[in-house]
């Protein structure tokens, strides 16, 4: 598994890189095919809680699974804990109901499975920002994977994102899957033009 590690305002020492590599690497146990990991950690400091550390994890797949989980706490190595237990519970989760779905559905030979990126959700501008102010801050490239909407559905709750963008395994065409207000799906599917 290759691990790449961030910090974003200051730096992590060789103690806390070592316990964030023991952790992640107990997750191949429950996961053999992870091929990368990268870890964000992030130090902010809150009026309550003093110094607060989040530590978010993407785990990438071989069969293009992308698995996220962030966590929050007052201490480095607390929250790096709280964040192996979160994925090693999305990475059961996920098997068990993949192996229980993959029964009938194989890819169709010759098809290639890319790995899938899905962007992630920003922080809210300041409440000091003008309204017309308003930037785009960042921007994200990914691959379609042919995938069920079930399947996108799953993905979509795996990495905690209110919609996901994926290529129909049916019908080839691109698709958006969104989570409504009322706790349900909806999917927005182009007309052909």
């Amino acid at each position: 598994m290759e691990l790449t590690v961030k910090s974003r305002n200051g730096k992590v020492t060789d103690r806390q890189r070592q316990h964030i590599e023991e952790k992640l690497a107990k997750l191949s146990r429950y996961m053999d095919e992870i091929t990368s990991a990268t870890v964000e950690v992030h130090s902010e400091q809150q009026r309550n809680a003093g110094e607060v550390h989040r530590v978010q994890v993407t785990l990438v797949g071989e069969r293009g699974v992308i698995l996220r989980a962030e966590e929050r706490a007052t201490d480095l190595y607390a929250a790096v804990d709280q964040v192996q237990a979160v994925l090693q519970r999305q990475i059961k989760r996920f098997k068990e109901k993949y192996w229980r779905r993959a029964k009938g559905r194989r890819l169709v030979e010759g098809e290639v499975e890319p790995v899938v990126a899905v962007a992630e959700p920003e922080a809210a501008p300041d409440d000091g920002a003008e309204p017309g102010s308003l930037q785009l801050i960042r921007t994200k490239q990914f691959t379609l994977r042919p995938m069920f909407a079930d399947d996108a559905i799953e993905q979509m709750e795996l990495l905690g994102h209110s919609f996901f963008i994926f290529q129909d395994a049916e019908s080839q065409r691109l698709s958006v899957l969104y989570r409504r207000r009322d706790g349900n799906y909806g999917l927005i599917v182009p007309e052909a033009g």
